[in-house]
């Protein structure tokens, strides 16, 4: 018998704690289900939490980006990567792992890491590339080692392509390997030598000659104070840009230079004055037309609401590179050149009092281009002489022209009737295109078209280059060009030898390794000169020198171009349809390329279009509608 305490009773013990057990099981399923409960929603506040973290690590970077410039730098750097995406992750996801873990006593040691993330610095990175290429070099092998099988018995050896294919694979991963990666001062050199083109001339680069609220004429300097060694062959040659608003006229004036303008906007009426006749035409956009030195010209905007703009081409006759501009008429400013004469021989030469003459040469002040009546504009367009002879050609019919140059006034004989003829405009924009497709036009003058042309040895074309299209790298094998841009915007490039073998710069050492790599250096080097081009822009190409320009996504690229030196001169495209290479016997490629003609002619015969091409991105919105 087991004892009990005094005043215990086991009864109540036993369901006292019966009850307990109860009670305690149902607490433990109570908690046993508050804990799932919990379990779960512990689980999908963490999931929000981690999304919310992944947010705000983006965000943080994203704003990093565009506020620091070390970060900026590795992004800069990866856009050399063949795969970009993973290496900006990389920089995003280092970059915000050092400042979460920065603070002012780190801060050092945060920007040394932060400098060392450049990709090309990490082992495994270079490691990855090198594989990548490795990997696509070989499977490009076995695709042309599979395009070129023609039958079971050639299967299971590999051909002598393949193994010279997978030996350039080696050797260009070789020079990858060894090759000076391009760091941040060699892409500043780049970008300092891009703004140091001596080809490229922006508007703010040409002097101001007049200037009004009626119009104003701008002139590039001469080419020679860019560069003598570049432009000494061109040093006689000016550009000029004319702008007159509507309804206004020009003073009579007469230059030390034969001129050659192109209408790039708007339309108006030109008058040349000779000893014995008196020439008008209308000109209108893409008419082309001459004045000679000397003769005395003067014009008028006849429209109501655009301004006329003329490009021109002045070649001075009396000092190189120089001219001069001479007013009959005028006042103050104007300045007459009868301010140069003694009022003795004024008086003379007039055969009137000195105060009769002194009126009419002080009363003009209002400068170059002046403001005229609607009335005085009507009476000046329609042509009438003050013999009462109307005026013939194309001044009385709006525009129209005879090739080549043609339209002029009603001569006295045939003599003058040539004469009128060479110095008429010609619409350049109205002719048959020597070269078109939808991608672009081309219009051209030569000298062989045109005696006006012929005697200045000169060719003047136009081209229109479709949204996002592009011309045919070529080079001209006679003719420098002077171009201007008339209208859009886009962009060229070019190969330069004079920029390209310079001292100092990648180039020079580019040289440098090459001879300690014991290499034959290259005899020359090429440098590529760009830039972006828009509406005023002059750019020159010289002879030679292979170039294409390329029209933005948004807008067709327009280009005036003056071509010297254009007797026998040939356009001979380097890619396209009619690339000179494929008039090379293949045993000439395969001893100039080191390459199987086969490999050479997939190179160059791929493009089927000739001279214009859809461009880098292939944007096709527009066509050219010159």
């Amino acid at each position: 018998m087991n004892p009990t305490l005094p005043g215990f009773n086991s009864s109540a013990l036993i369901n006292q704690t019966s009850h307990h057990h109860h009670h305690h099981h149902l607490l433990k399923h109570l908690d046993t289900s508050m804990q799932e409960e919990m379990g779960r929603g512990s689980v999908l506040v963490l999931v929000i939490m981690f999304a919310l973290i992944v947010l705000s690590c983006a965000s943080t970077a994203s704003v990093l980006a565009k506020e620091d410039p070390e970060l900026k730098q590795c992004k800069h750097q990866c856009r050399h990567q063949r795969q970009r995406e993973h290496c900006e992750r990389q920089c995003d996801e280092e970059y915000t792992r050092q400042k979460r873990a920065g603070g002012e006593d780190q801060e050092e040691e945060d920007r040394r890491s932060v400098i060392m993330i450049n990709p090309r610095d990490r082992p495994e990175q270079q490691q990855e590339e090198e594989e990548y290429y490795r990997r696509s070099c070989r499977e490009r092998c076995q695709h042309q080692h599979q395009h070129q099988q023609h039958g079971r018995e050639e299967e299971g050896r590999r051909p002598r392509e393949q193994q010279e294919c997978e030996s350039r694979c080696r050797r260009e991963q070789e020079r990858r390997r060894r090759r000076p990666e391009r760091d941040h001062d060699m892409q500043k050199e780049e970008e300092e030598e891009e703004g140091r083109n001596p080809y490229l001339f922006q508007e703010d680069q040409f002097r101001s000659i007049e200037k009004s609220q009626h119009g104003r004429i701008i002139v590039l300097p001469k080419f020679t104070e860019r560069s003598k060694q570049l432009f000494n062959g061109i040093d006689n040659y000016r550009v000029e840009i004319f702008e007159a608003s509507p309804h206004t006229f020009t003073v009579p004036k007469h230059s030390d230079a034969d001129s050659f303008f192109f209408v790039a906007k708007g339309k108006g009426k030109v008058t040349l004055v000779h000893r014995d006749r008196r020439n008008s035409f209308h000109v209108e956009l893409g008419h082309i037309m001459r004045i000679p030195a000397g003769v005395t010209a003067y014009m008028i905007n006849t429209d109501d609401h655009e301004k006329l703009t003329l490009v021109k081409l002045l070649i001075p006759i009396a000092t190189p590179g120089h001219f001069e501009s001479f007013f009959g008429a005028g006042g103050d400013n104007p300045e007459s050149y009868f301010r140069g004469f003694s009022n003795e021989i004024l008086e003379a030469a007039l055969k009137v009092p000195r105060d009769q003459f002194e009126r009419v040469f002080e009363r003009q002040r209002d400068g170059f281009i002046i403001k005229a009546s609607r009335e005085q504009i009507r009476a000046l367009s329609e042509g009438e002489d003050e013999g009462g002879e109307e005026e013939g050609g194309a001044a009385g019919g709006g525009g129209g022209s005879r090739w080549p140059f043609g339209g002029g006034g009603r001569g006295e004989s045939k003599g003058e009737e040539e004469k009128e003829e060479e110095e008429g405009p010609f619409n350049l924009l109205k002719q048959r295109p020597t070269l078109s497709n939808q991608y672009g036009k081309l219009m051209e003058v030569k000298p062989e078209d045109c005696k006006t042309l012929n005697k200045t040895n000169m060719a003047i074309s136009f081209v229109n280059i479709s949204q996002g299209s592009m011309t045919a790298p070529f080079f001209n094998s006679r003719s420098t060009k002077i171009s201007v841009v008339v209208g859009g915007k886009g962009y060229w490039e070019m190969a330069c030898p004079h920029m390209g073998s310079s001292s100092g710069g990648r180039h020079g050492r580019r040289q440098e390794q090459e001879r300690e790599r014991g290499q034959q250096a290259s005899p020359v080097h090429y440098k590529k000169v760009s830039s972006e081009l828009r509406c005023g822009t002059v750019f020159i190409v010289p002879a030679g020198h292979p170039f294409v320009a390329v029209a933005s996504p948004n807008d067709n690229l327009e280009i005036v171009s003056f071509e010297l030196n254009a007797e026998e001169n040939e356009r001979l495209p380097i890619a396209g349809k009619s690339n000179i290479f494929k008039n090379f016997e293949k045993e000439a490629v395969e001893l100039a390329f080191k390459a199987r003609p086969e490999e050479v002619r997939r190179v160059f015969e791929s493009q089927r279009e000739d001279f214009f091409f859809p461009g880098p991105r292939h944007h096709r919105q527009g066509r050219a509608d010159a």
